[in-house]
């Protein structure tokens, strides 16, 4: 069920020249000039922006008496709420739980925004909505409405606890950079969306997330990331980034559905996936728990100081991102 398929003749610089250009990267992309944008606002630049909480992590994480309080929120494209409503709404629940997981946090409840042409026009995202908080166990307790608008738009935001901290500041050089996937799933078609959870038993999505936490309170490991709309190597870069660091992943050992090329695995979102960047002397047991599980883990590469990220498949390599060069999500510092 992983490793890459031998009819993927792609080169690793074609691939690397197509995440380049994917909506997925660009959207992540945007997120150094907004940052940067409000930066040159505030008084204290972009130190104002990080004065209660680091940027860059899966959620907002507060410091709360013997924990963390955790605030995150997702907004669902356009085009993907009018065209599969439902499945938008389960969405857009499912992406912040896994946020708050991702961060070795507990989900508490969560508010949603929507806009809509009339009533029955958003049933059908409310009724995706309901379905994700009946699996994951997470009350929806408020919101914001407006039902007559031109267009179809949907965001959710989520509050949560942790008593220790997944972060994406945290890799090592030196660290297993692993990856942890659900592959009993199906694509949404045409979305790069791998949807392991609507179909699977409530008791097991909840029990698979609770690894998250268990890794954070046992001292397993320290750094996470929820993998993202950028995809697989989209989200190394995010974690690889924000903790000033760079990696070597190699492809061929990044766990896949048999039947996917890399070339479009790598770009999904996946209903539970994550990375995981865990000191060697932890690997093992970190790897012991997700087979535990029945999921797919596996090393895919190792964490280094050079600033800059390389993909790798047997003798062919090329450099993806070089963080001395260009900034993916990070505003450059001191901008104001």
């Amino acid at each position: 069920m992983s490793g890459m398929s031998g009819a993927n003749t792609m080169s690793v610089a074609d691939l690397v020249a197509s995440l380049r250009e994917s909506r997925g990267f660009r959207h992540k992309t945007d997120i150094a000039r907004v940052v940067g944008s409000l930066a040159r606002r505030l008084p204290g630049g972009a130190r104002d922006l990080a004065q209660a909480v680091a940027l860059g992590d899966d959620c907002a994480a507060l410091a709360d008496g013997d924990g963390y309080l955790l605030f995150a929120i997702e907004g669902m494209v356009s085009d993907f709420v009018s065209a599969m409503p439902w499945f938008a709404g389960y969405s857009s629940v499912m992406v912040n739980v896994s946020d708050i997981y991702a961060m070795g946090g507990r989900p508490l409840a969560v508010v949603d925004a929507l806009w809509s042409r009339d009533i029955g026009a958003a049933e059908q995202v409310l009724a995706g909505m309901a379905a994700a908080s009946i699996a994951y166990g997470v009350p929806i307790v408020g919101g914001h409405t407006n039902a007559r608008s031109d267009a179809a738009q949907l965001a959710v935001s989520i509050v949560g606890r942790a008593k220790a901290l997944l972060s994406s500041f945290n890799a090592k050089p030196g660290d297993a950079l692993m990856m942890a996937v659900d592959l009993r799933g199906r694509f949404e078609e045409p979305y790069p969306f791998w949807n392991a959870s609507v179909d699977a038993p409530s008791e097991r999505l909840r029990a698979d997330l609770e690894l998250l936490p268990q890794l954070a309170e046992s001292g397993l490991c320290d750094a996470a990331k929820d993998i993202s709309m950028a995809g697989t190597l989209g989200t190394a870069l995010m974690l690889l980034e924000c903790s000033k660091v760079g990696a070597r992943i190699d492809l061929t050992r990044i766990p896949k559905p048999t039947d996917v090329a890399l070339s479009r695995w790598v770009t999904a979102f996946p209903s539970f996936g994550y990375l995981l960047s865990v000191r060697q002397e932890n690997v093992a047991a970190v790897q012991a728990l997700f087979d535990s599980r029945a999921l797919a883990c596996a090393v895919i590469g190792v964490v280094d100081d050079s600033l800059e990220v390389s993909l790798h498949r047997q003798n062919d390599s090329t450099v993806l991102w070089d963080f001395k060069r260009e900034p993916f999500i990070v505003a450059k510092e001191g901008a104001r």
